[in-house]
């Protein structure tokens, strides 16, 4: 092609050339010939791409087209049901419940019901009408002096710094209206989260908001912040479902005089968040940890989060509480299945367990060492419907997060560019340009309207299933289909456990050996 090139170039300026003897005006056409050739001069003596050496100036279309990908697949190509990581269906449910339009199916399901993977909730004859449209838990146990009153439905954790400060105020706004809670995640307390709605507090392996210059834990910090009237509960982030086991990497050129004053960090300085946390080492430190954060707070409820990995290290965190009476108010299970603005490929793909593994893994382990009575269970991975929430509480879960399905309520669009700073809708961006396209009135309002929504089609749900509170869900309710001709319920494919069965003398399988193997003074395996 480059040869072809060449002659086409030398024949089109000669061609011209011909031309404008005869009619002169022909000449101007150089000014868009010109330009178009030195393209293809350029294409042909760089280095760095085969394609535009191959194929000058017509190669460029091709990075074009890559370019638009995402969008053409969203707009031209996915059916309704298999775009990911979230489909058209389910963007499009949030959308209509965010801005209160209809949100009905017309036709019938667009999903085969006889595909493996399938799930359905069985109803009741007798169904109820639910009165209490608001459900809500309690989460603080004995040792816990300001219990909080938590939603079925909360804003899962988001740092100030991924997404812009327009997004935060929003999600915060919305949340005070509909009384639910708005997790911060790790990257500090910011004044865009202090709108009057509740937080609660992500602390971080970088400890931002918290943390000596060295990037250790501050308790006067700490109480200074988590004292805090707006700030109802605490959260220890041990691992997230997108990325478990990995750190992460500000680069200085993104820590702006705001970010650095958040997060107590030195302004245009590379900040480092280590995969693992400098106060604590072993599962009775991380207790102990607890124990001190709830004290420092004023006695708020105290939790951790964690992308389930190695099930002995989650038994041994367990085998301390039994043995010191220490613990958490609650534990947030994330799912492998999570999202963040930006992930090594084999994080997101290959690492964590999936929630509807783990969550019931967990749970059972609670009951199965006499602990549940005194922990809630939050839970997390691709939340957006009802019927979501139904299949996490019939696992065990009290309450659930979200995070992506708010910012579709913010006006996520899906555009994949999240790691880019150039968000289309000012959702996972610090360009002041983009962010201010997010206009805070409107947005909290769509937050406040999908969160209603989505607790009210919950609670239609557990109605129709003939129950009246969300903690009578159990799992023989959600069915899946393991084949055209099979199908199972919940409590088949996880079968549960008896009370107190793993710390007895026959522990059920699966949980023998992590038990066995779990120590107190350190994670991982004897």
């Amino acid at each position: 092609m480059r040869r072809y090139f060449w002659l086409n170039v030398a024949l089109v300026l000669a061609l011209v050339a011909a031309v404008s003897v005869l009619w002169q005006p022909a000449i101007w056409s150089l000014v868009v010939l010109v330009p178009v050739a030195a393209v293809g001069v350029y294409d042909c003596l760089q280095t760095k791409h085969a394609v535009l050496r191959n194929f000058p100036i017509v190669g460029h279309f091709r990075f074009l087209f890559e370019m638009i990908r995402p969008e053409l697949n969203q707009y031209f190509i996915e059916s309704n049901t298999d775009g990911m990581p979230f489909s058209r269906e389910k963007r499009s449910v949030v959308y209509q419940r965010a801005k209160s339009q209809r949100d009905t199916l017309p036709f019938g399901t667009q999903h085969d019901v006889y595909a493996p993977g399938y799930e359905w909730l069985n109803h009741s004859i007798a169904p109820k009408v639910i009165e209490d449209k608001d459900p809500r838990v309690v989460i603080g146990g004995s040792s816990c002096e300001q219990p909080y009153s938590a939603s079925l439905l909360n804003v899962s954790a988001m740092s100030f710094g991924s997404l812009s400060g327009n997004a935060i105020r929003a999600l915060n706004l919305g949340a005070k209206r509909g009384g639910f809670a708005h997790n911060t995640g790790e990257g500090g307390l910011s004044p865009h989260h202090l709108q009057g709605g509740d937080l609660i507090w992500q602390i971080g392996t970088g400890y931002f908001g918290c943390r000596t210059p060295d990037g250790k834990f501050d308790p006067d910090k700490f109480a200074e912040r988590a004292t805090l009237p707006e700030v109802k509960m605490i959260e220890i982030k041990l691992s997230q479902g997108a990325k478990p086991g990995h750190g992460g990497i500000l680069p200085g050129v993104k820590v702006t005089e705001e970010i650095a004053k958040i997060r107590l960090v030195p302004p245009g300085q590379t900040v480092h968040s280590p995969p693992y946390h400098k106060t604590f080492d072993s599962p009775l430190g991380l207790l102990e940890f607890v124990e001190q954060l709830r004290k420092l707070s004023g006695g708020k409820p105290v939790g951790f989060k964690l992308c389930l990995g190695r099930r002995t290290e989650f038994m041994s965190i367990l085998k301390a509480m039994r043995e010191s009476g220490l613990g958490p108010d609650y534990i947030a299970i994330d799912g492998g299945e999570g999202g963040t603005g930006a992930a090594p490929l084999e994080f997101s793909n290959s690492v964590g367990t999936p929630a509807l593994d783990a969550l019931p893994f967990a749970h059972n382990a609670l009951i199965g060492t006499g602990l549940r009575d005194r922990v809630k269970l939050l839970t997390a991975g691709k939340i957006t419907t009802g019927f979501h929430m139904a299949a996490r509480l019939a696992l065990g879960a009290d309450v659930c997060y979200a995070a992506r399905a708010m910012m579709l309520a913010l006006g996520c669009l899906q555009a994949l560019r999240c790691n880019s700073n150039h968000c289309p809708v000012g959702v996972a961006t610090q360009h002041p340009g983009l962010a201010a396209g997010l206009v805070v009135a409107d947005k909290k309002l769509r937050v406040y309207e999908f969160h209603r929504a989505t607790i009210e089609s919950f609670v239609e749900l557990l109605g129709a299933a003939g129950l009246e509170r969300p903690e009578d869900l159990r799992p023989w309710h959600i069915y899946r289909r393991i084949s055209p001709t099979e199908v199972r319920h919940y409590a088949q494919i996880y079968p549960p456990v008896e009370p107190e069965s793993i710390v007895g003398d026959a522990p059920p399988l699966g949980y023998a050996r992590p038990w066995h193997e779990a120590r107190i003074d350190r994670f991982g395996a004897r």
